[in-house]
């Protein structure tokens, strides 16, 4: 199957799962990425600002962002910058898809970055990743590439295997509410 018809196909499952289930399923997600080794042994962590569709993050950040310099991604043209969290009020919406961005200054120093957690449509068991399309993370992730990478999704997005291009970059771990990989 195509990228477009297996991202057509997700989008319509994940509209079939009402928020307050995603929310619920978020959180065991989220439970696992806190008890993730990486993450426990982290001082610097980037994270996103999820969208209605995505795993949910919001609270996760909340929780953490006084206890790890916790960074989330803003866009900027074609490329993402990174920012650190400092707390709701830090938030403005982003110019292009109107998620959440911090406001402070740009964090430069990537190679300080030891754990990245993933959004994505879809993944498969060997750690492959397939975005929405247009590239943001795996630039991203090419610019950062000690830091240990881990997808998140809901079960549904875990496909046995996914169409994968020579600039997609895998992830070192992808966790879903029932499985790990």
């Amino acid at each position: 199957m195509d990228k477009q018809t297996l991202r057509k196909q997700i989008r319509e499952a994940k509209r079939a799962v009402p928020f307050s289930e995603k929310e619920r399923r978020s959180a065991a997600i989220m439970h696992q990425v806190e008890q993730h080794p990486r993450f426990l042994e982290a001082k610097v962590v980037l994270l996103y600002w999820s969208m209605a569709d995505e795993v949910q993050t919001h609270d996760f950040v909340n929780r953490w962002y006084r206890q790890k310099t916790l960074l989330l991604p803003c866009v900027d043209g074609d490329d993402l910058l990174l920012r650190q969290y400092t707390g709701p009020e830090c938030l403005k919406a982003g110019e292009q898809f109107g998620i959440g961005e911090p406001t402070g200054p740009v964090f430069t120093q990537v190679d300080r970055v030891e754990m990245i957690v993933v959004p994505g449509v879809a993944f498969d068991r060997k750690g492959n990743r397939m975005g929405r399309g247009r590239g943001f993370y795996d630039r991203l992730l090419k610019r950062t590439p000690n830091a240990y990478k881990v997808g998140v999704a809901f079960d549904f997005q875990m496909l046995d295997d996914i169409p994968m291009e020579p600039f997609d970059v895998p992830m070192d771990d992808v966790i879903s509410e029932l499985r790990r990989c």
